[in-house]
């Protein structure tokens, strides 16, 4: 079976992982959330075919946070106004990734694109040159980049440090276009940190979960799918694929 576990390194100067409920004062997590990884996974490469799988990630830098005044837009206003706020980001983060895909199951109309040899040549390509869309730690303007690495090569400043309980955190949220239901809702869990690793449970055996909103499956308009994969052309560079 072909091999679809990826493995890969992000790094930024900020990064700000932040709980959604929180909504002006904004301060980050110590370590990455799940979701803010999906994040940065997609953004490398994403179809809807996929549903990422995060496994591992392993924190290479201290904890070091940075207190920068911000002007968000406060929508409260009749007319869209400034509101002054603090947010608090944490400074120069990098981190190691170890992740997969599965198939997108609710998306039967893209069977067709169930190409994993396609798929995986792709994220491949498209790691090597930065991503196909840009990168960032946990919000826009936290600006990052992603190069191939393995998981656990050089060193971490949590090696031989032993587990860390890091509390209850924000892990996902549970999207309706990836599950048998129309909702929208975050999941909780209680996370550690060993020797600088994260272990992720998977999202669905969550059981912490709050409910958002109801939310209908959006359909999709089926592509181009059977078309070969060196046939196909990257945006990535310039080549055809």
């Amino acid at each position: 079976m072909y091999n679809n576990n990826f493995e890969f390194e992000v790094y930024g100067r900020n990064a700000l992982f932040c709980d959604p409920l929180f909504r002006s004062e904004k301060s980050s997590y110590s370590v990455p959330t799940y979701q803010a990884l999906v994040g940065v996974v997609s953004s490398v490469y994403w179809k809807p075919t996929l549903v990422w799988k995060i496994d591992r990630v392993r924190v290479l830098h201290p904890f070091v946070t940075e207190a920068k005044g911000m002007r968000p837009l406060d929508k409260n206003f009749a007319v869209n106004k400034n509101s002054l706020a603090y947010y608090q980001y944490l400074v120069n983060p990098a981190y190691q990734i170890a992740c997969h895909f599965e198939w997108n199951m609710q998306r039967d109309d893209l069977e067709a694109d169930r190409n994993v040899k396609k798929h995986v040549s792709i994220f491949q390509r498209s790691l090597k040159v930065g991503g196909r869309r840009d990168i960032f730690l946990g919000t826009r303007e936290c600006q990052a980049y992603v190069r191939p690495a393995g998981f656990g090569e050089g060193t971490s400043v949590f090696d031989n440090t032993g587990t860390i309980d890091l509390g209850q955190m924000f892990l996902a949220y549970h999207y309706p276009d990836e599950h048998a239901d129309n909702k929208l809702s975050a999941k909780f869990w209680d996370a550690k940190m060993t020797d600088g690793i994260i272990s992720f449970p998977d999202p669905d055996d969550c059981q912490t979960e709050q409910k958002i909103r109801d939310v209908a499956l959006q359909p999709y308009d089926k592509p181009k799918l059977t078309q070969p994969v060196d046939q196909l052309y990257s945006e990535t560079d310039g080549d055809e694929s």
